[in-house]
């Protein structure tokens, strides 16, 4: 289970940048076509056999759950601001969102088609990292599809490093390291996309999203 002292600092954070947070990345999706574009293979991979049930895990206000919604999946959001999912349901009243720790998913196992963890795991100390893919593993269906949205370190020297997030402490990843752990918790890379970061992006780190699909 993550550090309680880690996960209760990260939930306060955010609890006091909600409503800044979501005005500043509300329409994120608008300006980041990459982004759009992954996260429509990730559907369509998803429903390709009729399923569709999708956990947005660490959904913030909301807008990436209804932007899944809206590419036609059974989408619902879970995270473990309050304030954050207070604000996502007042947005999105049509849509599910519940206060949940990633840790301890309020799920039966093999229930999801899909889970999306989208810079969800960047304020995990390291070494919970492991148990934290394995509550992926378990709510996944067999087939079921992770997409991981996180933010990279220059090289393989550097498996992981701490940086200064503007709302908690937060690590970026070796993408190789990460699709390592992937694999350990029975989940294997499918693809990965790696976005170079623009002149004006105040970090100059690369963002990666890797697609994995349960395989045992």
């Amino acid at each position: 289970m993550v550090e309680h002292d880690a996960f209760s600092a990260t939930r306060e954070a955010y609890d006091a940048a909600a409503s800044t947070y979501a005005r500043l990345f509300g329409d994120s999706l608008r300006d980041s076509p990459l982004d759009r574009g992954i996260l429509g293979v990730f559907a369509e991979l998803v429903g390709a056999d009729g399923g569709g049930r999708v956990a947005d895990l660490g959904c913030g206000p909301g807008h990436v759950t209804a932007h899944l919604d809206g590419l036609g999946l059974a989408a619902f959001g879970v995270d473990a601001s309050p304030a954050m999912i207070e604000l996502a349901r007042q947005a999105y009243p049509e849509l599910r969102f519940d206060v949940g720790s990633m840790t301890a998913l309020d799920l039966p196992d093999g229930t999801l088609d899909g889970v999306l963890s989208r810079w969800s795991v960047i304020h995990t100390p390291p070494r919970e990292l492991p148990a934290i893919l394995a509550e992926f593993h378990r709510v996944l269906a067999p087939g079921g599809h992770l997409l991981a949205g996180f933010s990279a370190t220059d090289g393989p020297s550097h498996l992981t490093q701490v940086f200064d997030h503007a709302v908690a402490p937060a690590y970026r990843w070796w993408p190789d390291h990460l699709a390592g752990l992937l694999r350990e918790s029975g989940l294997t890379e499918v693809a990965r996309l790696v976005r170079e970061p623009l002149p004006t992006d105040r970090r100059q780190f690369k963002e990666v999203h890797l697609l994995a699909r349960k395989v045992w």
